[in-house]
């Protein structure tokens, strides 16, 4: 069974980077289908259910601008983290003086989306687990605010602010336009095979400010 709900959410900066454009990012032209997984989950999450996202709604135009942030260029070896948790003298550290650069970043201002979504149970689910009562808690944390930890637009320090929805038909800024060809875009990572990571695309089309994931074709 699948039970659907809209959520409202805006901020002033957005990161969606284009795996291709990793270095020096630049970021998607709207907000990803795992950019917006990511952001119900962290609202709410379960292992009983899953977000799966039917549409999401340009409410603000496109617009981009550049920035140089200062990033540190390698990260902490994993095998020092072994090492060091079985008792060797490893260090668990990244000198900001030696390891840090600068990277020019092409980021979107002033986002506003609409996330049609729904969710479905899964086998991990248990007998007191059931449709209505995780519908009512997402309900109830929208409404108030509540959220797991903090949702983000693409990066942690683009913070997204969220509300429920409750418009039955949602504008776009995008009415007027029939169609804008977005090209090809990160759909979400395939975790099928653990050893093996993978990410998924599709071609994605904006369709009067609309992007309609329900039926898109994904490319593996």
């Amino acid at each position: 069974m699948a039970v659907g709900v809209k959520v409202r959410v805006w901020g002033d900066y957005a990161l969606f980077s284009r795996p291709e454009l990793k270095v020096e990012r630049y970021s998607y032209d709207v907000m990803t289908p795992s950019a917006a997984r990511g952001i119900l989950e962290a609202i709410y999450w379960h292992p009983g259910m899953k977000w799966v996202i039917d549409k999401i709604y340009v409410k603000n135009p496109i617009k981009f601008t550049s920035v140089r942030r200062n990033e540190v260029k390698s990260k902490i070896s994993r095998s020092n983290v072994l090492a060091a948790y079985n008792g060797a003298d490893k260090p668990l550290y990244i000198s900001s003086k030696e390891e840090i650069v600068q990277r020019a970043s092409m980021i979107l201002t002033n986002v506003e989306y609409v996330i049609e979504a729904h969710f479905e149970m899964t086998e991990k689910s248990n007998a007191t687990d059931n449709p209505g009562k995780f519908k009512d808690i997402m309900m109830r944390r929208l409404r108030r605010g509540e959220c797991y930890h903090m949702p983000y637009f693409g990066c942690r320090e683009f913070p997204a602010n969220f509300a429920l929805c409750e418009e039955e038909e949602v504008k776009t800024v995008y009415d007027n336009v029939p169609e804008k060809d977005l090209g090809l875009m990160l759909y979400d990572m395939d975790y099928t095979d653990t050893e093996n990571i993978s990410p998924m695309f599709f071609r994605a089309v904006l369709k009067q400010g609309v992007l309609d994931l329900r039926n898109c074709e994904v490319i593996r």
